[in-house]
């Protein structure tokens, strides 16, 4: 079967000021970014079932898993209604940083503030306090659970960029917790195969992404 790990859209800057955890909906670039992932997913999803002369939806995908925060739940949102499917949510998929109250689109953070940006990626502020280990676990049982339920089937993950780390770091045997940089609505392709192997199709497709 075939997974498809896609990063959230752009969301909004969003810092609390009560403590509680930041969770961000999508901006109006990210909403624009989701509709044109969901078309270009559903327009690519037709063409390989053609191409394969398939009597059979298996070029489609049958499922939406989705993390539970916010920027994730509106960016499969706009994919299981143009594919006409039902998202599912799974705790196990939420970022490494849920609890904080600060959300900083990292994109933005680097154009804007180099230094601190260099201080919460490559120097693992990002990640300070975290259990990896235990993280990467989590990630690896949530998308083996949705492996288990789709057999043969084709399954969309939205969720975030620590997540599709985890669990290509997971297949690829590299422990760097982000050494893949995931742009938003960046799609990374694995195959799963019932007899126990995971393999990387492809990292960071943003074809959808090109005017």
């Amino acid at each position: 079967m075939e997974l498809l790990l896609i990063r959230h859209e752009l969301p909004e800057r969003i810092e609390t000021t009560d403590g509680t955890p930041a969770d961000p909906p999508l901006s109006a670039a990210g909403r624009a970014q989701a509709e044109r992932m969901a078309r270009w997913l559903s327009a690519d999803a037709s063409f390989a079932q053609r191409a394969e002369g398939e009597q059979r939806p298996s070029g489609l995908i049958g499922a939406v898993y989705a993390s539970p925060m916010r920027r994730a739940r509106e960016t499969a949102d706009a994919l299981a209604r143009v594919i006409g499917a039902e998202m599912e949510i799974d705790a196990g998929l939420v970022e490494m940083d849920h609890l904080s109250d600060v959300y900083v689109p990292l994109e933005q953070l680097k154009a804007e503030d180099y230094p601190r940006w260099q201080e919460m990626v490559q120097r693992g502020g990002l990640y300070a306090g975290v259990d990896l280990a235990a993280f990467r676990s989590t990630v690896v049982a949530s998308v083996e659970r949705a492996i288990a339920a789709n057999p043969g089937g084709r399954v969309a993950i939205v969720c975030h960029g620590g997540v599709i780390n985890a669990w290509a770091g997971h297949v690829l045997g590299i422990a760097d917790p982000f050494f893949l940089d995931v742009a938003y609505t960046g799609v990374s392709r694995f195959l799963a195969a019932s007899t126990g192997e995971r393999s990387v199709r492809s990292l960071n497709e943003t074809a959808h992404l090109r005017e």
